[in-house]
């Protein structure tokens, strides 16, 4: 995967993987009752501790010996051979211990190939090990730093030093061109200097846009791929269109006449055609659209700038030397002298780059004895130098300083592309399988171990978390530099490999980024792997089970995830070292009851495979499965016997019918954490089988959905189903709740009981046969509060505030930290009371949806009392309402009254949708902050009187609504910059009587047959860069 490889630099950790193998052949060859041959595994662990024993000094010497390079691949490869070999010898002794009598012969007869393949193997280790003298390898020195950490709060985030000049020099450029249509401003530098940082620190100070997105380019500069993810990177959304066309359309509707920023981060590509094709749609934005731009080449910026680009120079020493500081904890005032001569001449070697200087800081952090500062000061790896390599020898000592498995969980990461958006638990899910993590201490789970790993990475800059994207890690791309460059022929890539390329003797970990275009068959690429019977990686390659090899290839496979794949092959019941296997997002209907066959498989992730609907019948057969995701499948049960498996990660369960597969299977599954969903609950048949689920014991479940099915039929007895689900009432220490299509009529009390002080939501959805509310009042984390679809309630009252049975509820506000509240479907829903005047103290966002019933004045009741500020989910919201401010949706309503707007002082966005009976607004009833205003359906409207006082607005549309209108008048609206009228049946004219119009950008009026043109001088909009009139008779 690069030109110079260094092939074993995280052998040790491998190495000792096989020791725990070896460890456990003792055990093996006991049961077998013969040795596999004459002193063969003693031969294995000598030849093994020996090549150990120089593995630092030939980590080191690699670097500028091609020998000792040639050395360490020899020896990776000879070991990835005997740890699949003694995988699978304890695989047959795990699942043949029953038929003991027949292992002697099997081994002797059958499987004597096997160990002539591991003679050889042996034999190979132990010709590299006499190899080490003459390659001058010596013995281990003990010069690592400990590889203790602890987490600490002295770096402040955020800080950026040394960068003030730069900071203002940027703002001051953005705003100068606040006048110009388009702005591409790039900031130009080397690589790990501080581009990224500085244009993160200017997209979250920047303000006054409509759009604001961050999108990553990399080298590959394909126009279509980038557009439909800047696309995605504003709506929030998949984009699912194919064609660059279409994309472009789409891309040109969301941004026309907004005004946006966005950065376009690490631009490779300096073909100008390219550029054009791509920024074609971005000139239909307002004026004052900025984008922002970073690379490494002056050439980039010669093509893609309209304003002189910003050099970044190198870090000032001294600001290094405080960014270093900060990074190693190293105090201000009373510091050690010693360390801080040290640390200034590390800084030094650094040469200005703040990359490296972060990750040495955080490297020494927490050090206090001088000789691990100056191993990093004295080390060879300063002079360092490869041509071609862009290696920075900052991070390479940071590296070789990582724990042996650590650097194996680093490298691993080169199996993804540059800019890819890591999240922790799956990342952790990939390590297990390929026996990157060290083991478990006593009383220490395999996952906890995986969240240390990533957390330890974290620390030391490896990974960083993203501002743009929740939970999720990205590696910045002089570090993938190096994990492709640690990597060697080991690790591929198939989109990286070319023509000159295509031999990988030595691969076993082979990736595709899903949807990635090849310039080559993908069955060209697998022949050319000559040793793709030893793969033990496949991520997203769906041709490889298509082979002719089939599974006789693919033996070895541990990791394996598919990507649109129609139908999983019986052969995969073959793959007997699989240990991770990832079906998300395919369309197979059935899985082969073969699968069952893969004694060593941890992970199953079946997550949004939608026309799934059985599982196979002998599920319980996989003991090792620690991680199942059944999320998003149509599964109509669940197989029989699941509580056998001890998995701490199940995600879904669908109650059967049978004994052996109803809600009294979770009584076994007391590892249950995380997010869980129990669905079909139709299916259990009174409170004692509710009970044996034993959820009040699950104390690790943090997230739980509890749903009846939809298209059952009316319960018989409601009291069984409150009983029901009393039965099932979840620990206290839960933090969201979420209950679908519950048919009784009251709901337990242990639904909003004092006790889940640490529930943060809850959601009652389709719960058409209740008439009452539980009393959700005195949860005192509550934030995020949804009720829907509750066809029978006719009241709120008091009950809803607080259980007066319950002697165990504290005096407190109702609803004290509750900033969301929804109410949506609730047709017979009349009268709300809130007894309490200060409940709801923190209510950021009411929506009320489809609540006929409901008086508009009970609105003024409750909140008239003080200003709110109301806010619509982004859901609900269309295209063009994507942006800033708070928002109100009025949604169908045949008795509101438009006065209850009266106190939104903060309303910036108004949808008006679907409510035939609204007539008008009492005269100035629109807060003046209002910004955005859409009318849709709502005929009878009159539109505010237009000679009274100006508005506002910015964007006015008008759609299927406003009849009595015949004129109007743009004199009203001077920051009016976005218009669009459709069907407004009488409209007869568009006027502008003191022209010009100098706000209005875009204009778009369809469907008004009357329209006879523009009155007095005609529209006078000088700024108007989209004009569009259709639908016009006359």
């Amino acid at each position: 995967m690069a030109g110079a490889l260094v092939g074993g630099a995280f052998l040790s950790g491998f190495i000792n993987v096989v020791f725990d193998r070896l460890l456990t052949m003792d055990t093996v060859n006991r049961v077998l009752g013969k040795k596999l041959g004459p002193g063969l595994v003693e031969r294995l662990k000598i030849s093994l501790h020996a090549a150990e024993a120089v593995l630092d000094d030939a980590e080191y010497k690699q670097l500028g010996d091609d020998r000792v390079r040639d050395w360490l691949n020899c020896l990776r490869d000879a070991v990835y051979d005997a740890d699949d070999f003694l995988d699978a010898v304890l695989t047959k002794a795990a699942t043949q211990k029953e038929v003991r009598s027949l292992l002697p012969s099997f081994f002797l007869n059958r499987h004597r190939k096997m160990v002539d393949n591991m003679e050889g193997v042996v034999s190979r280790i132990e010709f590299l090990v006499r190899q080490k003298d003459i390659l001058g390898l010596q013995k281990n020195k003990d010069n690592n730093l400990s590889s203790s950490w602890r987490e600490t709060t002295c770096l402040m985030e955020g800080n950026i030093y040394g960068r003030e000049d730069d900071q203002q020099a940027l703002i001051k450029t953005i705003n100068d061109n606040s006048e110009s249509q388009l702005s591409v401003i790039p900031i130009v530098g080397m690589g790990g200097v501080g581009k990224t940082t500085l244009a993160k620190w200017t997209y979250s100070v920047v303000e006054g846009f409509d759009l604001k997105a961050w999108v990553c380019i990399s080298e590959t500069f394909d126009v279509a791929e980038i557009t439909k993810k800047t696309i995605e990177e504003i709506t929030k959304n998949s984009c699912t269109l194919g064609s660059l066309n279409l994309l472009q359309n789409k891309l040109q509707e969301i941004l026309s006449a907004k005004k946006f920023f966005f950065v376009l981060d690490d631009v490779w590509s300096e073909d100008a055609d390219k550029w054009k094709q791509f920024i074609a749609p971005f000139h239909c934005g307002a004026k004052g659209s900025s984008i922002l731009l970073t690379t490494r080449m002056k050439e980039v910026a010669s093509v893609v700038q309209t304003c002189p680009a910003h050099f970044l120079n190198e870090l000032l020493e001294e600001y290094c030397w405080l960014l270093f500081a900060a990074n190693a904890c190293f105090p201000e005032s009373n510091g050690n002298p010693t360390l801080e001569g040290i640390g200034r001449k590390i800084v030094k070697k650094c040469k200005g780059l703040p990359l490296a200087v972060e990750t040495l800081g955080r490297l020494l952090r927490g050090k206090d004895d001088a000789k691990e500062w100056n191993a990093v000061l004295r080390s060879d790896i300063w002079e360092f130098s490869l041509k071609n390599c862009k290696i920075i020898p900052a991070l390479l000592i940071s590296y070789f300083q990582l724990p042996a498995y650590l650097k194996r969980c680093f490298v691993y990461c080169a199996l993804f592309p540059k800019d890819y958006k890591f999240y922790k638990d799956k990342l952790i899910l990939l390590w297990m399988a390929e026996d990157l993590l060290r083991l478990p201490k006593r009383g220490e789970s395999l996952d906890e171990v995986g969240s240390e790993c990533f957390e330890e990475l974290t620390s030391r800059f490896f990974f960083k978390p993203t501002k743009f994207l929740y939970e999720s890690y990205v590696m910045h791309d002089l570090l993938h530099d190096l994990a492709i460059f640690l990597a060697g022929d080991f690790y591929c890539r198939i989109e990286e490999l070319g023509e000159q390329e295509k031999k990988k003797v030595l691969t076993r970990h082979l990736s595709q980024l899903p949807n990635g275009r090849l310039d080559h068959p993908i069955s060209k690429v697998f022949k050319s792997i000559v040793k793709s019977e030893s793969l033990r990686t496949s991520l997203y390659i769906n041709d490889l089970l298509s082979m002719k090899s089939g599974a006789s290839k693919l033996k070895y496979l541990r990791v394996l995830s598919f990507w649109g794949l129609g139908a999983l092959p019986d052969s995969i019941g073959k793959l007997i070292h699989l240990r991770y296997l990832n079906l998300s997002w395919t369309y197979v209907n059935t899985l082969p009851e073969s699968l069952c066959n893969l004694y060593n498989l941890q992970t199953l992730i079946l997550y949004k495979c939608s026309k799934l609907t059985m599982l196979p019948n002998d599920m319980h057969k996989l003991v090792n499965l620690r991680h199942l995701d059944l999320r998003r499948t149509s599964l109509k049960e669940m197989p029989r016997g699941i509580s056998k498996l001890k998995m701490p990660i199940l995600d879904y369960f669908v109650v059967g019918k049978h004994k052996d597969n109803g809600i009294q299977e979770l009584g076994g599954l007391s590892n249950l954490e995380g997010s869980f969903e129990i669905k079909k609950l139709e299916n259990v048949a009174d409170v004692r089988q509710a009970r044996s689920a034993r959820m009040s014991e699950k104390n690790h479940i943090d997230k739980l959905l509890l749903e009846w099915s939809w298209d059952r039929e009316m319960v018989s007895n409601t009291e069984t189903e409150r009983d029901i689900l009393d039965g099932l009432q979840p620990h206290t220490g839960l933090k969201k709740l979420r209950i679908e299509r519950y048919m009784g009529e009251r709901f337990p009390d242990w639904v909003g009981h004092c006790s889940y002080n640490k529930m943060t939501s809850v959601t009652l959805a389709s719960c058409k046969n209740c008439c009452m509310l539980p009393s959700l009042g005195q949860l005192p984390s509550l934030k995020s509060l949804r009720i829907e679809g509750f066809l029978e309630l006719k009241r709120i009252g008091d009950e809803f505030y607080k259980n007066d049975s319950d002697h165990h509820s504290s005096p407190i506000p109702p609803f004290p930290s509750l900033e969301e509240l929804v109410f949506h479907n609730m047709p017979c829903w009349e009268e709300w009371h809130v007894p309490h005047p200060e409940a709801f103290p923190r209510l950021r966002r009411l929506e009320i949806r489809d609540c006929e019933m409901l008086k508009g004045d009970m609105l003024n009741g409750i909140f008239g009392r003080r200003d709110c500020c109301l806010r619509e989910d982004d859901e609900g919201r269309s295209d063009e309402m994507v942006g800033g401010g708070d928002a109100l949706s009025i949604r169908p309503s045949q008795s509101f009254n438009a006065c209850t707007i009266n106190h939104l002082c903060c309303l910036q966005e108004l949808l008006i949708s679907g409510c035939p009976s609204i007539v008008s607004f009492p005269d100035n009833c629109l807060p003046k902050s209002l910004q955005k205003l859409k009318i849709w359906r709502c005929p009878k409207f009159e539109f505010p009187e237009q000679q009274q006082r100006n508005y506002d607005l910015v964007d006015l549309q008008i759609q299927d609504s406003c009849d009595p209108l015949s004129s109007l008048s743009l004199d009203v609206f001077p920051n009016l910059k976005n218009l669009k009228i459709s069907c407004c049946r009488n409209l007869e004219s568009v006027s502008i009587s003191e022209a010009p119009h100098a706000a209005l950008q875009r204009l778009i009026i369809s469907g008004c047959s009357k329209l006879v043109s523009f009155a007095g001088e005609g529209l006078a909009a000088p700024n108007l860069t989209h004009l569009q009139v259709g639908g016009i008779t006359t």
